[in-house]
């Protein structure tokens, strides 16, 4: 038996009762991205989506030795700081780190998403003299950096002077978080060795639960695999985009982060690939398919379950294509490899997230009367009622096209066509939960369709 050795990470923070934040935020980040956690915890909170209802600090002395513990018997390369809420829990802390070669992660939590804070005065107090100049990189929000500076902060630029101010309590990096200015654009700002790097991205309209502890708990998670700090910030923002947009809705008030959704889609990968493999083997052991290919070709492709861009959705490098009486695939299975087909899927993921695959057929009258026989859902969008700003943009027409569709029906569709343009074939695009069902789908209705003519043959 060969024993598997791997990067230990350790979270000192607040229990959330919840879930969706502290502890529980930082090792589900930690398994996610492949670190084994451990944690001391801080204190115990009561709270859920909504509020945090109350606050049950451990006592010092209990930090300390789960801290020492921990220590004692594995091999930490990198902690975070969360919750710690009493001054004895920040003097404990500060005391048993000091010393060490730790990668050392401060979040600093002052107050809940809802308000309640989450240290108090003193502690406070503490954490600026006694932990901060130990951290290798503090990770405030606006807010908190206005606490600490002193300073209002209503720009980018004032984000940056926030940031070189708390570099001098001693941090060797800061990470400002920018959510809390107004706009459609967030910027964090990073400030390392007197050099500063901005990272933007577009707001995503949701009030996050433990966004906070899930990041700082990704840059730990990244400094326990060696990573160094620049990497280990850029990587975290990134892990954090599909956290975001993945926010889990499972209560009535906040959404949590989501750190799973990498760790799902890479457990998916495989199942992806095998599920077009045989929605391809399908058609090309189907002689009747063959009719139905369109002069593009066919392209058939599945989303990873928490699919944000088209590097998540896997399809054929070529298309199926019509040989003689027969369908052919030219090229290989991979994520990424149809920008087409992905925006259509990722379209219908909007809506609703199981309808993960789609595939394209030849536009044929007689064939959407066969969908309908068949009590398919139907729709579709014209192409001549398409905004300029929207043609001009790569793959533009079909996310405005699949979203017209979707927006015409009551339920979900499963058909979506339209009747083409100048230089545009017009098409049948089937959607499902995997590659095996829209192929399986087309069937059912070519075969209908072929029915009907042998009858009238007859």
């Amino acid at each position: 038996m060969r024993l598997r050795k791997v990067p230990c990470a350790l979270t000192i923070a607040g229990s959330d009762s919840g879930g969706g934040a502290g502890i529980e935020a930082d090792l589900k980040t930690f398994a996610a991205l492949q670190v084994y956690g451990t944690c001391a915890i801080t204190a115990v909170t009561a709270q859920d989506t909504r509020e945090v209802y109350a606050i049950f600090p451990m006592p010092a002395d209990v930090v300390k030795k789960q801290v020492e513990t921990v220590l004692a018997d594995f091999q930490i390369s990198a902690l975070k700081t969360g919750m710690l809420y009493t001054q004895e829990n920040v003097d404990a802390v500060a005391n048993l780190i000091g010393k060490s070669r730790m990668k050392i992660v401060v979040d600093t939590v002052f107050a809940a998403g809802s308000g309640k804070k989450l240290i108090l005065d003193d502690a406070l107090d503490a954490l600026l003299r006694q932990l901060m100049p130990k951290a290798l990189v503090v990770t405030p929000n606006i807010p908190e950096a206005e606490i600490i500076t002193g300073a209002k902060i209503a720009t980018v630029d004032d984000m940056k002077d926030a940031a070189v101010s708390i570099a001098k309590l001693g941090p060797k990096a800061v990470v400002i978080k920018g959510g809390h200015l107004k706009g459609k654009i967030v910027t964090d700002i990073f400030y390392f060795r007197n050099k500063f790097q901005s990272y933007t991205k577009p707001r995503i309209e949701v009030k996050a639960h433990g966004s906070g502890c899930t990041f700082s708990a990704a840059i730990t998670a990244y400094l326990a695999k060696e990573l160094g700090v620049s990497r280990a910030i850029a990587m975290a923002e990134q892990f954090m985009k599909d956290a975001l947009i993945h926010t889990l809705n499972v209560g009535e008030g906040r959404t949590p982060a989501n750190p799973m959704a990498l760790l799902y889609n890479e457990a998916e990968k495989f199942r992806v690939i095998e599920e077009i493999a045989a929605a391809v083997r399908m058609i090309e052991n189907s002689p009747e398919f063959a009719p139905y290919i369109p002069e593009v070709g066919t392209q058939v492709g599945m989303a990873l379950p928490y699919a944000s861009w088209p590097h998540d959705v896997a399809a054929i490098e070529g298309r199926i294509i019509r040989l003689a009486d027969r369908a052919k695939t030219v090229g290989l299975i991979r994520f990424g490899a149809s920008s087409h087909i992905a925006r259509v899927i990722l379209t219908a993921m909007r809506y609703d997230p199981n309808f993960r695959a789609a595939i394209n057929i030849r536009y044929v009258p007689e064939l959407i009367s066969s969908f309908k026989s068949l009590k398919f859902i139907v729709s579709s969008f014209d192409r001549k009622l398409e905004l300029p700003e929207v043609k001009v943009v790569e793959g533009g027409t079909l996310a405005w096209g699949v979203e017209q569709a979707i927006k015409k029906t009551k339920g979900m569709p499963t058909v979506i066509f339209d009747l083409g343009e100048v230089g545009k074939e017009p098409m049948i695009r089937v959607l499902g939960k995997t590659a095996t069902e829209v192929v399986l789908k087309s069937f059912s209705a070519i075969n209908a369709l072929k029915g009907k003519h042998g009858k009238r043959q007859r």
